[in-house]
């Protein structure tokens, strides 16, 4: 453990030196070695080179909602900063750019769009942005709109069938249906698309969580946990078996996601200690190499503004995903036997 922290705290990663030091050494929130990171991280590391990109009026690549071009626009630079660590209490831009997001992607409604209209809204965008927006420490209070559609998508509560037209609020094409049903996924529930949902609803502090986005969260809980997650043996209705990604972890994650995505979801949840859970932080802990780091398995290098190491090699970004959950895994067992 210490020589894996020395590794990842090394001065001249001062992107990954910031969050190990916040989420794996224990430090306060105002102790002075962490305030030092946080600010290097902001100035020197991955951060600033997603800034540096930006648009002056928040945005990257093309205004408006900012889907496209993938990985490099609005959308996907703030996910990415989300899981940086950035925040936008420590550069101004970053609150410009979630507002306009805010302003360009969230409908009256509440749900984060591709197209800025309801019918371009989908689990892993909406989830994926509700998460970011919650990591990048932005407080606005449209996301209670963000977090109620969420809930409700989940559940079904208060959403017209997508035959209904007329419907104020309906499912769509793309969003179909409650149980994390995805028309990409030929209508059946997608769990890339239910895992997003499920990280978002984990950065929501428990006094924010409504009697609502409660149920959604048991209704997500025994969705991944009727199946063991080792396995991944969700709906894939367009292939044999499931999407060898699963296996794969990477950083950043995307709409594509991994097993490991899974143990950090149903771990801040207060999961970490159910049985069901067990096969998958084994699958986590035998990834380790014999020094006891994790490999890059999957990755964006030269498709985002910023690259995160050589494929097959050590990662300091998956070794710091890994150890986080592993670490919340044994805290957070408050909901164990549920």
């Amino acid at each position: 453990m210490s020589n894996v922290m020395d590794w990842l705290l090394e001065a001249e990663s001062p992107g990954v030196r910031y969050p190990a030091l916040r989420d794996l050494a224990g430090l306060a929130p105002d102790d002075p070695e962490l305030a030092a990171a946080r600010k290097a991280a902001h100035v020197h590391g991955p951060i600033a080179a997603v800034l540096d990109n930006m648009h002056p009026d928040g945005y990257w690549c093309e205004p408006g909602p900012g889907y496209y071009p993938k990985y490099f626009s609005t959308v996907w630079s703030l996910i990415l900063l989300g899981q940086l660590g950035a925040s936008s209490a420590l550069d101004e831009r970053l609150a410009r750019a979630c507002a306009y997001l805010l302003d360009h992607s969230l409908t009256a409604h509440g749900q984060f769009s591709l197209t800025g209209t309801g019918s371009g809204t989908a689990d892993c965008l909406q989830g994926n942005l509700c998460e970011a927006m919650l990591n990048l420490g932005f407080d606005d209070p449209r996301l209670e709109k963000a977090f109620e559609w969420t809930a409700r998508s989940v559940t079904g509560e208060g959403i017209a069938p997508m035959s209904e037209k007329d419907a104020p609020v309906r499912y769509y094409a793309g969003k179909c249906g409650p149980n994390f049903a995805c028309g990409s996924n030929d209508k059946k529930p997608c769990a890339w698309g239910a895992v997003k949902v499920m990280l978002a609803f984990g950065r929501l502090p428990a006094a924010r969580r409504t009697p609502l986005i409660e149920r959604a969260i048991r209704q997500g809980v025994d969705f991944f946990l009727d199946t063991d997650p080792a396995e991944a043996g969700y709906p894939s209705p367009y292939a044999a078996k499931p999407s060898g990604n699963w296996w794969k972890f990477g950083f950043p994650v995307f709409y594509v996601t991994d097993i490991l995505q899974i143990v950090e979801a149903l771990a801040a949840l207060g999961y970490g200690g159910d049985q069901r859970l067990m096969n998958a932080l084994e699958l986590v802990r035998g990834k380790q190499d014999d020094r006891g780091r994790w490999a890059l398995e999957y990755d964006y290098t030269g498709k985002t503004w910023v690259d995160f190491g050589p494929k097959k090699q050590p990662s300091k970004w998956v070794t710091l995903r890994a150890m986080r959950a592993l670490i919340e895994s044994t805290k957070r067992c408050d909901r164990i036997g549920n």
